[in-house]
């Protein structure tokens, strides 16, 4: 990786981004369209639960984003640079999120079972994005 410190910031934004996207999308669930919350009954709620789809989404657009922004500052980025960076964006996502949504209890924390067996195929579909954000931003460099 050519330029680490570029690389984690745009990693950082995009990570509070989408994470904050999620967040938003499931107050609007509960406030606006009156959907169940975890206070309601078991579970994070039919107000998270139907946000699970659209996870994959956000992060393919946010993550191939800035992946495009760090790629698009490498003087000749290449697709080995690519690789890398999403290597090393998924790997941190699946360690951090072991600790903030998993281990560091919270009111949205879940439970192991909850995050890796209930969540799929979402957080693969989600680790999956975020590995492939640095290559979709390589792909736009080439075309832009």
């Amino acid at each position: 990786m050519r330029n680490f410190g570029m690389s984690m910031l745009w990693f950082w934004i995009a990570y509070i981004i989408v994470t904050l996207i999620g967040i938003g999308h499931t107050i609007f669930n509960i406030t606006v369209l009156h959907m169940k919350s975890m206070k309601d009954g078991p579970g994070m709620g039919e107000g998270y639960e139907k946000t699970k789809p659209w996870h994959p989404l956000y992060n393919i657009v946010i993550f191939s984003l800035f992946g495009w922004l760090y790629m698009s500052g490498l003087n000749e980025p290449t697709i080995t640079d690519a690789l890398i960076t999403g290597a090393i964006w998924a790997g941190i996502c699946i360690v951090f999120d072991v600790f903030g949504w998993v281990l560091i209890k919270h009111p949205w924390s879940l439970t192991f079972k909850e995050f890796y067996v209930d969540y799929q195929p979402w957080i693969t579909l989600i680790y999956l994005a975020i590995f492939l954000g640095p290559l979709v931003g390589y792909w736009f460099c080439g075309i832009a």
